[in-house]
């Protein structure tokens, strides 16, 4: 079976006061021209399909254009289930009427999870469906007061899967939320913790699930499924190995991510049940990018000839003088830019000068060199320290 695994779309999003309607609609006619070159068996959304629970207008006809376009042009069914950014509500809506045509949703949580079977060409493959609910909700739902966090929810709601699984058979799971690998710290001389295993790479662009660590879930509760399509972190990712993987965001939604590869997973599981994974890359209509220099530089067209202009821009900017309206003439070149900040004032805040350690002992040439240092980050040029000393000479010869 060849499944398409995508998520966290979060149509409607606003990112620093910019609405990225426009560049989600370029991407999703992208994702429907992979439908049709790839042929896939199921499209799997791991939730946040919206960005808010009551999307605006905008956002609810473009997901009606795409899905209509994959469910009744395409002919290809859809399994999708909310994230911690959906209303459960909303997306469970008229999922019943539909069915019928291939759309599978799973809104809110109940005690029985959705299980859908899809006929591949090596044979059925079951899906679970799991959408994200806080822990407290668990608790309610299935009447367990030892649940309290993400991680024990998940194992009392993998258990009660694991006694419906059938051996022989394909399953998949569908799941939102921070699930990494875990393992003991045995040293005698410490508590007995669990730290993460894998490096998962995180984003500033994700809304946390809770606070101290306890949305971490551990990815062993998952080796009874063949497959784990994840949502929830944005960068594109395995946890472990390929049979649990974040398809990652369908655009870059923070500067912390301009070094991600945004698109989707193609995977196919064959009659064995052995997994393989591709993915496939989106172009997104303006990339988010950070520049850095000097202002003037920036500006320059020898600087910025042949890049996108309408990118979304963060500059950072290394000038030591004084600026006047710096934002402006950075706009006039790169309409999209979504904010600037200077070096310096970053490098002024993280360090701080140790003139105040022994200052007495320190000559003024000593003293001004470090202040330099410490406002700047640059080690101060000989020719400007002979400026800098001369001017010392004069002031303290004036004071005698």
């Amino acid at each position: 079976m060849k499944i398409l695994h995508t998520g966290d779309w979060h149509i409607g999003k606003i990112v620093n006061e910019f609405s990225m309607i426009e560049d989600q609609e370029f991407a999703l006619e992208q994702l429907i021209e992979v439908v049709k070159e790839e042929k896939p068996n199921v499209i799997v959304i791991a939730g946040d399909i919206y960005d808010r629970s009551i999307p605006p207008v905008e956002a609810v006809e473009l997901l009606d254009r795409i899905f209509s376009t994959i469910l009744l042009d395409l002919n290809t069914p859809i399994l999708a289930i909310a994230g911690n950014h959906d209303s459960a509500e909303r997306l469970s809506f008229a999922s019943r009427v539909l069915t019928q045509n291939g759309l599978h949703i799973a809104g809110g949580f109940s005690k029985e999870i959705k299980k859908i079977t899809l006929e591949g060409d090596k044979g059925p493959v079951n899906f679970y469906l799991l959408p994200y609910a806080d822990p407290k909700e668990i608790r309610h739902v299935l009447e367990d007061h030892d649940i309290t966090n993400h991680d024990n929810a998940m194992k009392k709601i993998i258990d009660s899967i694991r006694e419906d699984i059938q051996e022989g058979t394909k399953n998949v799971l569908v799941a939102h939320g921070y699930i990494t690998n875990m393992r003991e710290n045995n040293d005698e001389n410490k508590a007995t913790i669990e730290i993460p295993l894998d490096e998962i790479m995180t984003s500033d662009s994700e809304r946390p699930l809770s606070i101290g660590g306890t949305d971490i879930i551990r990815g062993g509760y998952f080796d009874c499924f063949h497959y784990t399509a994840l949502g929830h972190l944005h960068a594109p990712q395995r946890v472990g190995s390929d049979r649990m993987r974040y398809s990652g965001s369908l655009l870059k939604y923070s500067f912390s991510e301009t070094n991600h590869k945004k698109g989707v997973t193609i995977v196919n599981i064959d009659e064995t049940g052995e997994i393989s994974v591709q993915i496939k890359q989106l172009k997104p209509k303006r990339d988010m990018r950070i520049i850095k220099g000097p202002l003037n530089e920036l500006i320059n067209p020898s600087v910025y000839e042949g890049t996108n202009l309408e990118d979304y821009i963060y500059a950072v900017l290394t000038d030591e003088e004084e600026l006047i309206d710096p934002i402006s003439k950075l706009r006039a070149v790169y309409p999209n830019i979504m904010g600037l900040s200077r070096e310096t004032a970053a490098i002024r805040e993280e360090s701080r000068t140790s003139a105040a350690e022994g200052y007495q002992h320190k000559s003024k040439l000593e003293l001004f060199r470090e202040f330099y240092h410490s406002i700047t980050g640059r080690v101060l040029e000989e020719k400007r320290l002979d400026v800098v000393r001369e001017v010392i000479q004069e002031v303290e010869k004036e004071g005698r």
